[in-house]
Formats: structure tokens, sequence, C-alpha cells
């Protein structure tokens, strides 16, 4: 991976975060609209119940583990030879 790429991954992870935190904030909204029934707010309830890790746990941890790879990426392709 070159330095220059790094934006189109830097993009996906922006695109990703912002896609999980609409959906959240539109499932919320829409669960406490008052034409939603019972059962379809209790589905709703459970399906933002279930991305919310994503969006607070899992996201962090991935964009944590892929900055470090390309930094040691980089460090190892600074240290070697070829280029």
């Amino acid at each position: 991976m070159e330095v220059g790429s790094l934006y189109q991954f830097v993009l996906l992870l922006v695109l990703i975060g912002m896609i999980l935190g609409v959906g959240v904030l539109v499932l919320d909204n829409f669960s406490t609209s008052s034409g939603v029934t019972t059962t379809a707010s209790t589905t709703i309830n459970a399906t933002r119940d279930a991305m919310t890790p994503i969006a607070t746990t899992w996201l962090p941890l991935i964009v944590t583990v892929s900055v470090l790879a390309i930094i040691l990426t980089l460090v190892v392709r600074s240290f070697s030879n070829t280029r």
C-alpha cells in the first residue's frame, strides 16, 4: 500500500462509520414514531441494539488495527532495500 493511496482507505472507513451512525439514528427516530406498532417497535429496537456494538466497539478496533498495520508496513518498507 502506497502512502498516496491511503486516502481511499480512510474515506472507506469514514463512509462505513457514517452509514452505521446514520442507520442507528434513523432506527432510533423511527422507533419513537407514533405510527409504528408494538411488534415493529420491538423489532426496530432489537435491530438498533444489534447495530450499536458494531459502531461503538468493533469499528474503533478495526480502525486502530488498520492504522497500526499501515504504520508497520511503512516502517518495514523504509528499512528494506527495495522500494
